[in-house]
């Protein structure tokens, strides 16, 4: 059996919108995409759920966050580094 080679996980910034419990952030994802039928710019946002096992990361810092495998129900995400402190 072939081994299969590991995808790297994209890593996205965020800022951080809420303190949410114990070693764990919600992250705030903005991002612009264009309409499919008449082309104006629409502002989107994305919020994840972040393990952040250090409880570095605070309300309004700009962080660093990566997939990872489910840790819990809603949490996907884990937090890379913290980029810029508020």
């Amino acid at each position: 059996m072939a081994q299969t080679e590991r995808t790297v996980p994209t890593v996205h910034s965020g800022r951080v919108s809420r303190r949410s419990g114990d070693k764990t952030v919600r992250v705030v994802l903005d991002y612009t995409t264009k309409h499919p039928k008449y082309g104006k710019i629409l502002k989107r946002r994305t919020v994840a759920h972040v393990h952040d096992a250090n409880n570095e990361a605070e309300i309004g810092d700009l962080v660093s966050i990566s997939k990872c495998r489910p840790l819990s129900k809603t949490k996907t995400w884990r937090l890379v580094s913290v980029l810029e402190k508020r």
